[in-house]
C-alpha cells in the first residue's frame, strides 16, 4: 500500500480523535494541495465532537514526499520550528499535533490551515491579491524581523547546530563539496564560488533564519498576509541571507521591477524590517547575499533535478527545475560583472 493510499479521511479522523479525546471526528474534503516540491500537503476539514477541541477544524497534514533534499529538515524538527515561531508571535499556521510515522509510513504533522493563495506567479501578476502592496511588503519585512529576533541557544531547537564559522564560508564550502562530488562539471558555478569566497563580508549577526523566505512560501488573501509557510530549511544564519534571498531576481517571478519578492519595493520591505527590529539593514552587503541566493538556488535545482533523473520521484516539475541552472549561471555572471 502506498503512502498516499494510507492518508485517508478515516485514518486522519482516528488520529485526531486520539489526540483530542473526542467522542467522534468526521473528516471530509481531503485533497493533496498543489506545490510542495519537497513535502506533501493535504488539506482537510474536520468536525470534532467532544474532547478538548470541539468544533470545526480546517487543517493541513504535512508529510514527507517520496524523496527529498539532503538539507531539508524532518517533519519533527519542522514542527518544533513552527511551534517556536508561533509562540514568538510570527504569523505562521498554528502547529497542532506531531504524527506517528507508523500511521502513514512517513513522518507528518497537522497544523491549522490559513486562507488565501501562495501561488507565486499569480502574486507577481495579479495586483488584486495581497491587498495594499506597499503594506504587504512592509508586513513581510516585519514578520522576517520577528523570526530574526530568535537567537541561539534555544533548547527547543537543539537539533540545529550553531555554526562555529561565518555562515557565508560554510555555504561556500557546502556548495563546493557538492560540485566536487557531482558527476557533471559546472565551471561557471565554480567561478562564482571563487567570487563569493574572495568577496566574503564579515558576518553581521547570528539569528534564526527561514532560509527560503520568498514569494511562494507565504499565503495572502485579498486583504494581505495570512501566513508564513515552509520551514524545512530554517537554521541559524546571518539574517542578510534571508533578506538577499527575498530580494534576489530569481524569486521575482518575472516582475523584476518589484525588487522585494516580485510584489513590492525594496524600500518598503526594508522599512517594515527595520521598524520591527529597531536595526538598520547593512544595505551595501545585500548584493553579495543576492549572488549567494542564486548560487544556493542553483545547487538546490541540481538536487531537485536529480530526484527525477535518479528515478526516486518521477516529476515534470523536478525535471524542469534541474534545467534552470544555465539561466541562474548567466544571471550570476551579470551580477558579478563577468559578462
Amino acid at each position: 500500500m502506498t503512502t498516499a493510499s494510507k492518508i485517508t479521511p478515516q485514518a486522519i479522523s482516528d488520529f485526531i480523535q486520539q489526540k483530542t479525546g473526542a467522542s467522534k471526528v468526521t473528516v471530509d474534503n481531503l485533497k493533496l494541495l498543489s506545490g510542495g516540491a519537497i513535502q506533501q500537503n493535504w488539506a482537510f476539514d474536520a468536525h470534532i465532537e467532544g474532547g478538548d477541541m470541539p468544533g470545526r477544524l480546517e487543517g493541513v497534514l504535512r508529510a514527507d514526499a517520496p524523496s527529498g533534499v539532503a538539507i531539508s529538515h524532518g517533519r519533527d524538527d519542522e514542527f518544533a520550528l513552527f511551534k517556536l515561531m508561533f509562540e514568538a508571535g510570527v504569523r505562521v499556521p498554528e502547529p497542532l499535533w506531531m504524527g506517528d510515522k507508523d500511521l502513514f509510513d512517513v513522518a507528518f504533522f497537522i497544523m491549522r490551515r490559513v486562507g488565501g493563495t501562495a501561488a507565486a506567479h499569480r502574486l507577481a501578476k495579479d495586483l488584486t491579491l495581497g491587498g495594499d502592496r506597499r503594506k504587504l511588503a512592509q508586513t513581510l519585512g516585519s514578520e522576517l524581523a520577528k523570526i530574526h529576533a530568535i537567537r541561539p541557544p534555544q533548547s527547543a531547537l537543539s537539533f540545529l547546530e550553531v555554526p562555529n564559522q561565518p555562515v557565508a564560508k560554510l555555504l561556500i564550502e557546502r556548495s563546493r563539496t557538492f560540485l566536487d562530488e557531482h558527476t557533471a562539471p559546472y565551471p561557471t558555478l565554480e567561478w562564482v564560488l571563487c567570487w563569493l569566497e574572495d568577496n566574503q563580508p564579515a558576518q553581521t549577526q547570528l539569528t534564526l533564519c527561514h532560509r527560503d523566505y520568498r514569494t511562494g512560501n507565504y499565503m495572502v488573501d485579498a486583504q494581505g498576509l495570512t501566513g508564513i509557510l515552509d520551514l524545512e530549511f530554517a537554521d541559524w544564519s546571518d539574517p542578510l541571507e534571508d533578506i538577499g534571498w527575498f530580494c534576489a531576481k530569481c524569486w521575482r517571478f518575472g516582475n523584476d521591477d518589484a525588487e522585494a519578492g516580485g510584489i513590492g519595493t525594496r524600500e518598503d520591505f526594508y522599512a517594515g524590517y527595520e521598524q520591527t527590529s529597531n536595526q538598520t539593514i547593512a544595505k551595501d552587503l545585500v548584493h553579495y547575499w543576492e549572488v549567494m541566493a542564486h548560487m544556493n538556488w542553483a545547487i538546490i535545482a541540481l538536487q531537485q533535478g536529480a530526484r527525477h533523473t535518479s528515478g526516486e520521484e518521477l516529476s515534470l516539475e523536478l525535471a524542469l527545475t534541474g534545467h534552470m541552472v544555465p539561466k541562474l549561471e548567466v544571471e550570476m555572471l551579470k551580477m558579478i560583472g563577468s559578462t
